[in-house]
């Protein structure tokens, strides 16, 4: 072909490209951009605020307020901060990583499977820090199946725990343990078995029943077995139920485990067997709801019991969070925990907000818990898996589907209080008032947190008072507020 040619019919290519693409890209006449609006610019304050309110129009959002202290005084309501007044130590915030939770999160992709994790556990200003976690030891009623470490076959028994193995938790709980480990080292981790081994109890079936006598030491060294071995995974168990829902019968997997009897196991063969294989895991009692104070208190009134035992354990399906107190009152050297509460599903977000804020992360605390756990941190948009039997509408604090993560109202409930009180912190006093629900914190770097609930149906417009000075806030009715301070 022709040189001169080739280049005359590129150069005209080219112009006419130039001209087509111009006319493309014009704008019709008085059509212009729109401005792009300038990023408001951080505003100078003494305390920074975060705000959930019930429509999720703000969810644990950084208000970009004004808040300075002052000496001013007007006629608002005040919740006084005297951290002089100091009680329990906190331990942490979180949420049950149920075997079905642990599963979900492993099957996302592992970009999104990171993401996810730095995002749940990591401990800057940027994530939510989540600091405890509850597991179970087996399966739960939200593992897609029961399970324990040492099945047999029907009529068959393993009294001295041959085929014990924790290898069914290698696909999912174990590897997602890790990944969290090494996102936050320091992160508490909770055990708590739904059954012992259908051989040992009284029905042989995994629902209900109940320990045999004759396997008490059996079981016993089943859990030290299941310590030592998540131990050799890098994983440490800080704390032991003996029992979730000891009172509950009917849930598959459950086992039935009376006050006497949790005390006969704990004095007589689970105190022992730890204390001789040097298992520093803390043994914390009854783990069940709040209307039986009773159970703990009977089994720490016995002294070669209590001698084995660091606290007690709480869910709110029923009685009243200041059960709590009752039992502080009688043992106060022995620790409160609150391990568990569901999200019903579908939910509703403000009603759900109100309540777990005003009950958990205010009520359990100012009755002297030393850490607040939610329910399962993961189910899909049916709420599986879950054994049949099980839970089948438990809300997780996030729904995996697709590859795609959706966070529901226990992940901002949680939220406020574990992205800032972290482990150490130490609760200090505040007024409770009827309409402004709160609990006060001083964390471990001498930072002040208070965490706020509107549960009034209007707007309520508020001062913080500390150091003699005060500063006002507003929420929104049905609004949780975190402040923080130094």
């Amino acid at each position: 072909m022709n040189i001169f040619k080739t280049v005359q019919f590129q150069s005209f290519s080219l112009i006419f490209l130039f001209l087509f693409t111009a006319g493309c890209n014009k704008k019709p006449s008085g059509v212009v951009n729109p401005p792009i609006p300038p990023k408001p610019e951080p505003v100078k304050t003494d305390v920074s605020f975060y705000l959930t309110t019930p429509d999720r129009s703000s969810s644990l959002a950084k208000q970009n307020i004004s808040l300075l202290f002052s000496a001013n005084s007007n006629q608002n309501p005040v919740i006084e901060i005297d951290e002089s007044k100091t009680f329990q130590t906190m331990e942490g915030f979180g949420y049950t990583l149920t075997g079905g939770s642990a599963g979900l999160i492993n099957s996302l992709s592992s970009t999104a499977k990171d993401a996810l994790l730095k995002e749940l556990f990591l401990t800057d200003s940027t994530h939510i820090g989540v600091s405890y976690l509850r597991i179970s030891v087996g399966a739960s009623d939200l593992s897609a199946v029961p399970f324990t470490y040492d099945d047999m076959s029907a009529g068959q028994t393993d009294p001295t725990l041959k085929n014990f193995t924790i290898d069914r938790e290698r696909t999912d709980l174990i590897p997602v343990l890790k990944q969290i480990i090494a996102l936050n080292p320091d992160i508490r981790i909770m055990g708590s078995p739904w059954t012992a081994p259908t051989w040992m109890k009284t029905n042989n079936s995994f629902v209900g029943g109940k320990l045999k006598p004759e396997y008490y030491g059996v079981y016993a060294k089943y859990l030290v077995k299941y310590i030592q071995a998540m131990k050799e995974e890098g994983i440490t168990i800080d704390a032991l139920t003996p029992q979730n829902e000891p009172l509950h019968d009917g849930n598959n997997p459950s086992m039935l485990m009376l006050a006497n009897e949790q005390a006969d196991f704990i004095k007589n063969h689970l105190g022992p067997a730890f204390a001789e294989a040097n298992i520093s895991t803390k043994i914390i009692i009854y783990d069940h709801n709040a209307d039986r104070p009773d159970y703990p208190i009977s089994i720490m009134n016995d002294p070669e019991a209590k001698k084995y035992i660091a606290g007690s354990a709480f869910h709110l399906y029923g009685g009243d969070i200041t059960a709590l107190s009752t039992v502080h009152n009688a043992h106060p050297d022995k620790g409160l925990y609150f391990t568990e509460q569901w999200v019903g599903g579908p939910g509703d977000f403000g009603g759900d907000l109100k309540w777990h804020v005003q009950n958990l992360i205010v009520g359990a605390p100012r009755n002297w818990s030393r850490n607040v756990l939610e329910w399962n941190l993961a189910a899909d948009q049916n709420y599986r898996p879950h054994t049949n039997g099980g839970c089948t509408t438990c809300l997780g604090a996030i729904t995996i589907a697709n590859n795609v993560v959706t966070r529901n109202v226990a992940y901002y409930i949680i939220g406020h209080a574990s992205k800032f009180v972290r482990p150490g912190s130490i609760r200090i006093e505040s007024n409770n008032l009827a309409s402004l629900q709160n609990v006060a914190f001083k964390t471990p770097d001498g930072k002040k947190v208070l965490i706020v609930l509107n549960a009034a149906s209007t707007p309520q417009t508020f001062n913080i008072k500390a150091n003699g000075k005060s500063v006002s806030s507003t929420l929104p009715n049905g609004a949780v507020g975190t402040y923080v301070w130094q």
